[in-house]
Parts: structure tokens; C-alpha cells; sequence
């Protein structure tokens, strides 16, 4: 399949901080992450990766400057959390959740044929239209992370901003995560993808950037995911900079 120009943003951080009470989260943090491309962020626990998306997504303050530079008009962003957290006792199927993204129709009334198709479609693309009358608290955490990932293409989005989506997933997750995210890139969707798995952002990514309250490094996996540069990068004594 050939690949589509980029739909998705430029995203820009300059100089980028964030300080609560007297801890320094992170300290000016400059990096580019090309429109259409796949974007990894790594870094040790602790050292801001998270954050630097609720910067992104505007969910917390921050000195330094964020551009997000659409090609044309701003368009749709999808994004993945680490983790849903919500009471497993409600009797919420996958369908009510995804209707209740995609519609403002009361949750108690079954969301139109349409918006069914719509739901059944996205989920399908994730392995996941089998569980769609399943209650949400009787899915595994792959499977949340699976329906948590098929959230995020209602609708067809342009920016895609995964925290950590593969934490969960087994085997055979991973491999639909892989080729979502594969299929995405080649529709010219930007992806910021925060990863703790070397091993698939090494065969993913387009460019990475390693955080740890500061950038340490950036470039195409094969040059910077040395193992003298990973050691250094999850060794790096971020707290010396609070």
C-alpha cells in the first residue's frame, strides 16, 4: 500500500517545563516530530514521558511553547491512556462504551444501526467485535486496551497520542497494535507514541526521543538506540534536576 502525504500535524515543543510545588517534572525539553510519522518516546518511570502529553493535550501547565502545525485546518486527534480506570460492577457493555464516545444519545436507549456499523467497524479493526456485547469490567486489561485503542479511530483521526497502549497486551495484542498503528502511518497520521518496549520501537518508529526530565537524545532508532546511549538514558539521575 502506498503511503498517503501527511494528514496529521507537525508537533513542536520548545523549551518545554513543568514544575509542581518544588519537583522539576521537566526542564526544557525541545524536540520536532514530523507530521505522518511514527514518533516514539521512551524513558525511565519518573521521568516525564506522561506528562509531557498532558502538556501536549493541555491537561497541565507549563512554561516553553507547543505548536501544533496542521497542513491544512485542525483536525481529528485520538488518543490511548496508560490504563481505564472505572467500576468494573457497572453493566456497561463495549457497545454502550463506544456510543457513549460517538453519540449524545442517552445511554440507556441502543445507539443507532448506523452508529453501530460505525462501533462494529472499529472495533474489528482491533480484534475486538466479538466482545462488543461483553460488559467492559469482564474484559482482561488487554482487552480494555484493545477497546481503548479502537476509541481512539472514532472518528478516522489525524493526530494519534498512545501513552504506553502496549503495557497490557499479550502476544497477539501487540501484533493488532502493531499493524493499526503500521496502517495509521501509512494513511499520513502523526503518532506520538510513549513505549516502554524497545524491541517494537526499534521496528516501528520513524524517529525517538529519550526523556528523562530533559531529552538526552533524538534520531532514527538505528542511531540512537545504542546500548551505551539506553543505559546512560535509564540510569540518568533525573532527580539531580529537581
Amino acid at each position: 500500500m502506498t503511503e498517503m502525504a501527511p494528514r496529521g500535524p507537525a508537533i513542536l515543543f520548545e523549551d518545554v517545563s513543568l514544575t509542581l510545588g518544588r519537583t522539576t517534572i521537566l526542564s526544557d525539553v525541545s524536540l520536532r516530530v514530523q507530521a505522518g510519522r511514527i514518533h516514539g518516546l521512551i524513558g525511565p518511570n519518573g521521568g516525564g514521558k506522561s506528562s509531557l502529553i498532558r502538556c501536549l493535550l493541555g491537561r497541565a501547565p507549563h512554561g516553553g511553547r507547543i505548536g501544533i502545525e496542521w497542513p491544512a485546518k485542525a483536525g481529528i486527534v485520538g488518543y490511548v491512556p496508560q490504563a481505564l480506570d472505572f467500576d468494573r460492577g457497572l453493566p456497561m457493555t463495549v457497545m454502550d462504551f463506544m456510543a457513549a464516545i460517538v453519540t449524545s444519545r442517552p445511554a440507556f436507549l441502543s445507539p443507532k444501526a448506523s452508529t453501530k456499523q460505525v462501533i462494529l467497524g472499529a472495533l474489528a479493526q482491533v480484534g475486538m467485535q466479538d466482545r462488543a456485547y461483553r460488559r467492559m469490567g469482564a474484559l482482561s486489561g488487554g482487552e480494555r486496551q484493545r477497546v481503548m485503542l479502537a476509541q481512539a479511530l472514532m472518528p478516522a483521526p489525524d493526530l494519534v497520542v498512545l501513552d504506553e497502549p502496549m503495557a497490557a497486551l499479550d502476544r497477539e495484542g501487540a501484533a493488532v497494535f502493531e499493524q493499526v498503528i503500521l496502517d495509521l502511518r501509512r494513511k499520513g497520521v502523526t503518532i506520538f507514541w510513549v513505549e516502554h518496549d524497545l524491541d517494537a520501537v526499534r521496528r516501528l518508529a520513524d524517529e525517538v526521543t529519550g526523556l528523562s526530565r530533559t531529552v538526552l537524545f533524538g534520531g532514527s532508532p538505528d542511531h540512537v538506540l545504542t546500548s551505551e546511549q539506553v543505559l546512560n538514558l535509564f540510569s540518568h539521575r533525573a532527580g539531580a534536576l529537581s
